[in-house]
């Protein structure tokens, strides 16, 4: 999952981000709205979390401008702003979520997690694939009922798998979502790395991880 944060007090900004990169997630930082139109303007994310109070403007200045172009990106509000009548703005301007700062940073990535869900559609919280299930929320793997350790990446890469199961992901569609632009130093091959421990912990199961050459991967189940 790919989260672009707008945000331009650097020490909170850093503090969220480190913490969404520990939970899996590639996390884009923007202190504001000329850096955060520059990230949109070349990646797509899953969600973004955009302050109100900017150094060059309004966040709902940004907001107004991505749903005037047809981009659906749920979008988080963050505001220390009491008033109900400016929250409701923000909702009526296309804001799917707000959070009131100070705010407790596992209510932030349960939201995050929450919108993305919606945008998959209603579904079990558990996903079943032969003797292997995945819980996003819970962030547990389980093969034949037995814990699946798997680090926060390793974790991340079978999630995007599973969610687009039966379709190939081409690898810069993975790298997209599994790296961020402060992880310019991680070249393409981390894919084919990840992939391959994630394919060793795997092998007990009746779940693999398909190949092809020059297209991409995707995950199947032996019959």
């Amino acid at each position: 999952m790919r989260v672009l944060l707008v945000e331009d007090t650097r020490d909170v900004a850093e503090a969220i981000a480190i913490q969404l990169n520990r939970s899996g997630m590639a996390c884009d930082m923007a202190t504001d709205l000329d850096e955060a139109r520059g990230f949109v303007a070349v990646q797509g994310y899953d969600v973004i979390v955009l302050d109100i109070n900017l150094p060059d403007g309004l966040g709902t200045e940004l907001l107004q401008e991505l749903r005037g172009r047809g981009l659906r990106t749920p979008v988080i509000m963050l505001t220390a702003l009491f008033s109900v009548d400016d929250r409701v703005s923000a909702l009526n301007l296309g804001a799917d979520d707000y959070l009131v700062k100070p705010f407790d940073q596992r209510e932030l990535e349960a939201r995050i997690h929450a919108l993305c869900r919606r945008e998959q559609g209603p579904k079990s919280e558990d996903v079943t694939l032969g003797d292997l299930v995945f819980n996003p929320t819970a962030r547990v793997v389980t093969l034949r009922g037995q814990p699946l350790p798997l680090t926060r990446r390793e974790f991340a890469l079978l999630g995007l798998l599973i969610r687009n199961r039966g379709t190939l992901m081409d690898k810069e569609r993975l790298y997209e979502r599994l790296f961020s632009f402060d992880d310019a130093d991680v070249g393409l091959n981390a894919v084919e790395l990840y992939i391959a421990r994630l394919r060793k912990k795997l092998a007990a199961s009746d779940v693999r991880i398909e190949t092809q050459r020059g297209l991409g991967y995707r995950i199947l189940v032996d019959e």
